[in-house]
């Protein structure tokens, strides 16, 4: 007897598989991180992150208006801060003029419709490579989350949509959201990093930022005290529900590929947008794999993206996007 369910029938040919496909990828889909230097007409590619770059504010307007034109909607803005700022008060994170602060408005300026991202972070400012304050060997909570909040005012003052925390101190999406509140920037929107892991693919974005933690005696050596343990999955849900009961409009899970079953179980816990980042150590494998010939780039660049969406993701943030865009002709 033949059997007369025949779930081959469904995959005869891409016409019939594009027409049930569950998953699609569009430009959409898509967050841009984009890394932002001082100077003038600089478009300086990161060794660990092949074809990605810093640009200076006069080349970040032109890389803008590309994305716009790709159908890319959303970026993520981050800095390289310039050593001679840094400290350990970050004063400088909140300063009007700041190179930030100063992409915020380039970005507005070049493509007013652009949705504007930035990262709201201690670490690119720290003289430490941390994520607070620095004191008898500890990353102070209270005293960091004071800063963030002030950063993230002057982000939502430079005309920052979105401002997306990343630090994991407890609290912060509270304080910022309260900052925000009582300033009148009632619209300004929070994606909080809420299931950030303790990762070992962090590495070629710190190379990206020159922001790892420094090799100091009394200086933490890992971001292990406020980053998440891989090993745990429930704290998961745990982080996530605070976040959210402070005050945040999209949550995030960081890395990707090795927490999909944080990003399911999140997206079937919670009703609110899940953003994932693809970070640069899965982007680097990528590109590092490829150039060895041992696996065909594109089509485990799509792979990934496209699992990443499967598992829940409403948002991604990816270091791929011009180039999946660019290959699905979207």
């Amino acid at each position: 007897m033949y059997p007369l369910i025949r779930n081959r029938r469904l995959r005869t040919n891409e016409s019939i598989r594009s027409l049930v496909r569950e998953t699609v990828l569009s430009p959409n889909d898509f967050l841009v991180p984009i890394f932002v230097v001082e100077g003038k007409n600089i478009k300086d590619e990161i060794a660990s992150m092949p074809n990605y770059f810093r640009y200076s504010l006069d080349l970040l307007e032109k890389e803008v208006k590309e994305l716009w034109s790709l159908g890319l909607k959303s970026v993520l803005l981050f800095v390289k801060v310039e050593d001679k700022l840094k400290d350990n008060t970050g004063k400088e994170t909140y300063n009007p003029d700041g190179l930030m602060q100063r992409a915020i408005k380039t970005v507005k300026h070049a493509c007013p419709d652009m949705l504007v991202m930035t990262d709201v972070a201690f670490d690119p400012y720290s003289a430490y490579g941390h994520d607070g304050i620095v004191q008898n060997g500890r990353v102070r909570n209270d005293e960091s989350v004071e800063v963030l909040a002030k950063m993230s005012l002057s982000h939502a003052q430079a005309g920052a949509d979105f401002l997306a925390p990343s630090d994991m101190m407890d609290g912060r999406i509270l304080a910022i959201r309260e900052i925000l509140e009582g300033s009148g920037y009632t619209d300004t929107g929070i994606m909080s990093y809420s299931a950030k892991y303790a990762s070992a693919f962090y590495g070629p974005f710190r190379d990206a930022l020159d922001s790892a933690p420094v090799d100091a005696q009394d200086i933490p050596k890992d971001k292990k005290t406020y980053q998440m343990d891989f090993a745990n999955r429930s704290e998961a849900i745990k982080e996530t529900e605070m976040d959210i009961n402070e005050g945040a409009d999209i949550v995030m899970v960081k890395p990707g590929l090795c927490y999909l079953d944080i990003v399911r179980d999140i997206k079937n816990t919670f009703n609110v947008p899940v953003a994932v980042y693809q970070v640069s150590g899965e982007y680097a494998m990528v590109k590092a794999a490829a150039e060895k010939g041992w696996l065909d780039h594109d089509a485990v660049m799509l792979e990934q993206i496209t699992a990443i969406k499967r598992a829940g993701a409403d948002v991604i943030a990816s270091y791929f996007a011009k180039d999946v865009v660019k290959l699905l002709g979207c």
